[in-house]
């Protein structure tokens, strides 16, 4: 079989992009981890591979690296196809794992300056230097990884693995060993050193969260293949299915049919374009579009439990034509309280119409 051409439907003079693949396949025996990946990631960029545990984000992950070799498809780093003669230390990929995998018996600056063996002492000993610094720890170079908390482990496994100025950097999971308080805190100064760098990265998380603060654009991925590749505020607004929609928050969904391009719910009619007339649909509205209003001038509903959050309070209501009751957060200055009836209304544009076949 010929292999793709890597540079067919390039222009002349356009630059590739710095990661791309085409076509990924890996098979664990029966089982098809990877499935006709295909995305390109532009220099620069930090995109945050998202998805359920076994949907494929750690084995794009690996296949990239050259720690996993694909039975179909193309790896290529800045237009060069990474077959499998080519190994994973030189193909210019930066990894970082959840473990961190530091060397306990090395100091942080030998840690650091492990994969700079190519350069003299004196250049790598700088250059280890500067990572350091960048993370915030030059004045733990002469400490051992035991003597470190785990945001300073991470720092320094950022460090180690921005050492050697990579093509792509990988990062699986590099924050779920830490506690909510450090992470949020590693989280934000691990991006601010990747912006700082220029460097080109991919994430994996499980948490959309944690996708729409780190990223420019977010890969979600189930059962090993591509759904939707886009912005955080795309993929939230503008989700492709039902499952897309699903994953970035609660969504209160009505069964019901299209008919002549909408979809009747007891919110009103949600526009559903494209859509066959008579085509069953799921049409659905995120509980945060749903505004309140006086009993007299929307949907009627009644207020079930009312529960205090601080500035917030959360609202358990019950609504003719919902399948189930269903909450809302709301200002806790709102004086709506438990047995009051109130009006349902829909922001301008909430409504999302996905055909049940596309789950």
């Amino acid at each position: 079989m010929v292999a793709p051409d890597p540079t067919e439907g390039r222009r002349s003079g356009e630059v590739p992009p710095r990661l791309e693949t085409r076509g990924l396949r890996v098979d664990f025996g029966r089982k098809l981890a990877l499935d006709d990946v295909s995305l390109a990631v532009r220099a620069g960029e930090i995109i945050a591979l998202l998805g359920d545990s076994g949907c494929g984000k750690s084995t794009l992950l690996r296949a990239v690296a050259g720690l996993e070799q694909p039975s179909g498809g193309l790896v290529l780093l800045d237009g060069q196809i990474m077959g499998p003669r080519v190994p994973p230390e030189e193909r210019g990929v930066g990894l970082m794992f959840q473990d961190y995998a530091l060397f306990p018996h090395l100091t942080v600056m030998q840690n650091v300056r492990f994969g700079l063996h190519r350069l003299r002492a004196d250049e790598a000993d700088a250059v280890a230097r500067a990572r350091l610094e960048q993370v915030g720890l030059a004045d733990r170079a002469a400490s051992y990884p035991g003597d470190l908390s785990g945001g300073e482990s991470q720092r320094v496994a950022l460090a180690r693995a921005l050492a050697p100025g990579p093509r792509v950097l990988l990062l699986d999971e590099p924050f779920s060993n830490l506690d909510r308080r450090n992470r949020d805190r590693v989280r934000a100064d691990t991006i601010s050193v990747l912006r700082a760098t220029g460097a080109t990265a991919l994430l994996v998380t499980h948490d959309p969260e944690e996708a729409l603060l780190v990223s420019d654009r977010i890969v979600l991925m189930r059962s090993g293949r591509i759904v939707q590749i886009d912005t955080g505020a795309d993929l939230y607004r503008r989700p492709v299915s039902h499952f897309a929609a699903s994953f970035f928050g609660d969504l209160i969904a009505f069964p019901t049919r299209c008919i002549d391009g909408a979809a009747t719910t007891p919110l009103g009619k949600f526009p559903a374009p494209g859509i066959a007339s008579g085509a069953r649909v799921a049409a659905c509205v995120r509980p945060e579009a749903i505004l309140l209003s006086g009993a007299e001038t929307g949907h009627p509903a009644r207020v079930i439990h009312r529960r205090f959050l601080g500035p917030v309070a959360e609202l358990t209501l019950a609504a003719e034509g919902f399948s189930d009751t269903f909450r809302l957060t709301v200002a806790e200055e709102t004086s709506a309280g438990e047995g009051d009836c109130v009006g349902l209304r829909l922001a301008n544009g909430a409504g999302l119409v996905f055909p049940l076949e596309t789950d």
